[in-house]
């Protein structure tokens, strides 16, 4: 393991807990952490996803970084766990069986593109977080859903549905812009 394998993983060992630590105060569960790393206090953008069972039970997160990542990962782990409108908010008895992976964004890059088929090109499958927007239509896909949609097509016509657009809608004006992630999952023992 390389010196920043292992910071990697030293920052997924104090992300976690804080993440786990926020929603627990929320739920009305004390549960005190360390918050002192100095690379807390940098800006940062996250994403907390919330599953039981490995499916989906919440998933909150910002795209660029405009708070502390300390700020950043406790509100979108409260806002995972009790306001992702696709769910019920989480109970304190579920927290338990709740797994916490948090994601942390890079810094967006514009495609620059003409056609559908050459936005479709450029994706790296597996390793591209997506934002795709036109107009007021605006939608993301971490690079974890590849798992679930391996083929770019697949995926970028998921993401438009996502977006409240037609799948097979392409216009002139749409913008996509891709990020990639460092994550963190409980189950995985980081």
């Amino acid at each position: 393991m390389t010196s920043t394998d292992a910071n990697a993983a030293e920052r997924g060992k104090t992300l976690l807990p804080i993440a786990r630590a926020a929603i627990s105060v929320a739920l009305g569960r004390t549960l005190e952490v360390a918050e002192d790393a100095v690379w807390l206090q940098e800006m940062g953008a996250c994403f907390v996803t919330l599953t039981q069972g490995g499916q989906l039970r919440g998933c909150i997160g910002t795209l660029e970084a405009r708070r502390t990542l300390l700020a950043d990962v406790k509100s979108n782990a409260v806002a995972a766990a009790l306001q992702d409108t696709r769910f019920s908010a989480l109970t304190v008895t579920e927290l338990d069986q709740t797994d916490i992976e948090v994601s942390l964004l890079s810094a967006m890059q514009p495609m620059r593109f003409d056609t559908e088929a050459q936005a479709l090109a450029q994706l790296q499958p597996g390793i591209d977080g997506v934002v795709l927007e036109f107009g007021r239509y605006r939608s993301t896909f971490l690079p974890q859903v590849w798992e679930q949609l391996p083929s770019a097509p697949e995926f970028i016509a998921h993401l438009k549905y996502k977006a409240g657009l037609p799948p097979d809608f392409w216009a002139e004006g749409m913008r996509l812009q891709r990020y990639t992630v460092r994550k963190w999952k409980e189950t995985e023992g980081s």
